[in-house]
């Protein structure tokens, strides 16, 4: 059975993310901040026959990114899923970007992706589709930038952009597959509900995507419909 590691699983394209994989067979390791207080998830979980299981992780906090690693540590995972994210609304106007809410934006948007990458390294690798992919944004693409404003979100995308090239580069000769995908711009939480991609259909596009990409795909940076995104 196949395995995917979910980081923010328990609301938006995550539980999307979950309850998808879980319906094609796969096993899901679901993690969040507070498995106790995620309803959905729960329900999926418990109507999942023991293929979900739920795990407590604060993707900012580099002990609980390890203490999941080492309660996870005989479980290969075929596909680790940096969702977890944040808007990063406080620090989004030009003349109204304080330090604090851009730091904690690319805290949670781009140097924990790249610990999760660390710390579960060695499951991958003892996987067999060995995929590391993380949910940036077309908002992070510089070549397409031609609205400004949303400067931390901005950012922290294009930071992560670089994160995942840089390791596509370096884990190629371990066999190991890195991508970065949009999801487009979905209705969820931190999408509003003006967004006009719905999660199912936001997940169903990038689970396809995700279905077929290869080491031949490595380091590229891909729509949830799978076409190219410049960086």
């Amino acid at each position: 059975m196949s395995s995917i590691l979910i980081t923010g699983a328990n609301r938006g394209i995550g539980l999307e993310f979950t309850a998808q994989y879980a319906a094609a067979g796969w096993r899901v390791l679901a993690a969040c901040r507070d498995p106790s207080e995620t309803g959905d998830l729960r329900r999926i979980a418990e109507a999942a026959g023991g293929a979900v299981s739920l795990h407590r992780l604060e993707v900012t906090d580099p002990q609980s990114i390890r203490r999941l690693a080492d309660e996870l540590s005989s479980q290969p995972v075929d596909l680790l899923l940096n969702n977890a994210g944040v808007a990063g609304r406080e620090a989004a106007n030009f003349g109204q970007t304080p330090a604090k809410p851009w730091l904690d934006t690319l805290a949670v948007n781009v140097v924990a992706p790249m610990h999760m990458a660390e710390a579960f390294l060695p499951h991958v690798q003892r996987s067999e589709r060995r995929i590391i992919a993380t949910i940036s944004s077309r908002m992070g693409s510089v070549g397409e930038n031609d609205q400004g404003g949303s400067y931390a979100y901005r950012s922290s995308k294009a930071a992560v952009n670089a994160v995942a090239k840089n390791l596509s580069v370096e884990m190629k000769n371990k066999g190991i597959t890195v991508v970065v995908l949009h999801p487009g711009w979905v209705r969820t939480d931190m999408g509003g509900p003006e967004a006009p991609v719905s999660p199912e259909e936001s997940v169903t596009g990038l689970k396809g995507v995700l279905d077929k990409v290869t080491l031949a795909d490595t380091g590229k940076f891909l729509n949830y419909d799978g076409t190219e995104i410049p960086w």
